[in-house]
């Protein structure tokens, strides 16, 4: 495994972090899996877990609690605040469908006393004393900044936490981010980000290498779709988001098919590796990408997400990739 600086922090952080969100529930793995597929990343090297309470509302964090209670010293917890399901603040950031067909709202909210009401419920159910790294998972329009990040250093100082980053926010969100923080640090962002969706190209990725900012990019296999297994046959269950994507409809779905098998499998085959490793690789391969954020549902999987940080993608392949995907590409 190979590691980068997470922004101004002395953490060593690997370049694959493993994302726990698609311990979700409803069915989607069992807690067994769940925890030996935490324990196969961390063993291969990717020790860092990404989790956040609206991932499986709080039963994503248990079971990773439960995987890192002999491990708390193999493992970077890297957690995030703002969403919540259970009250009526905020605007509305999306509606969730479970599968027994109820519907669930979850609201943005970075208000003081729910940033602390988070916080408290997050340690509680990781069954940890001390975050590594908490993040907005995204911004508040209701919520000053200034109000928001005073929670946080005083959580920060009172050693609930050691850094402080953002989620889901755009270079002008960042900047008011770095503003509202005053002299204490915002360490990263982290910010959708793969071969079909280029949007941070623009702005935010080069201002964050600039800046000494961590982008941890999540999303990289755009949920499986960069991975070549999504074929125009699947179907989706109707709690499974990925039925209302743009990108998951026929037409859009075989026109990546198309490129996955023209342009990334004969890279592919060169280095020996697979479709999914390949699109991880080109994320890692971007100037000012620290780390990649890769789900995995079973052992296998995890490591074979924690191998792709191994592959040196050379430069004429890195712009292949590129040019290959400008047709379907968001902000290319």
């Amino acid at each position: 495994m190979r590691y980068a600086q997470l922004g101004s922090t002395g953490i060593s952080l690997p370049r694959i972090v493993f994302g726990a969100g698609v311990i979700s529930g409803w069915g989607d793995i069992d807690d067994d899996t769940a925890i030996r597929t935490i324990h196969a990343s961390i063993d291969a090297g990717a020790n860092a877990i990404d989790t956040a309470p609206v991932y499986g509302f709080g039963r994503c964090e248990r079971v990773v609690g439960q995987a890192i209670r002999d491990r708390r010293t193999d493992a970077i917890v890297l957690a995030k605040c703002g969403l919540r399901w259970d009250g009526e603040f905020g605007v509305v950031s999306f509606e969730a469908t479970l599968e027994d067909g109820r519907s669930i709202v979850i609201r943005r909210d970075l208000r003081p006393e729910s940033i602390r009401q988070e916080v408290d419920g997050v340690l509680a159910r990781l069954g940890v004393d001390f975050l590594d790294l908490i993040q907005l998972h995204w911004p508040d329009p209701l919520t000053p900044l200034a109000e928001t990040m005073g929670a946080l250093i005083e959580l920060r100082k009172a050693g609930n936490i050691g850094a402080i980053g953002v989620s889901n926010f755009d270079m002008a969100a960042l900047v008011s981010a770095r503003a509202a923080l005053g002299r204490e640090p915002c360490v990263s962002v982290q910010p959708k980000y793969n071969l079909v969706d280029r949007s941070i190209e623009c702005d935010l990725l080069p201002y964050c290498e600039r800046e000494g900012i961590a982008v941890l990019a999540y999303s990289p296999l755009e949920r499986s779709l960069l991975t070549g297994r999504v074929t125009e046959e699947r179907e989706f269950g109707r709690a499974d988001s990925r039925s209302r994507r743009p990108d998951f409809q026929l037409e859009r779905r075989a026109a990546i098919n198309a490129i996955l098998a023209t342009s990334v499998a004969p890279i592919a085959r060169r280095h020996g590796v697979t479709v999914g490793q390949i699109a991880i690789a080109w994320v890692l391969a971007q100037p000012g990408v620290t780390s990649a954020i890769v789900g995995a549902r079973t052992p296998e999987q995890a490591r074979a997400n924690a191998a792709a940080a191994d592959i040196e993608l050379a430069l004429d392949e890195v712009s292949t990739l590129a040019l290959a995907f400008e047709s379907v590409a968001v902000g290319s």
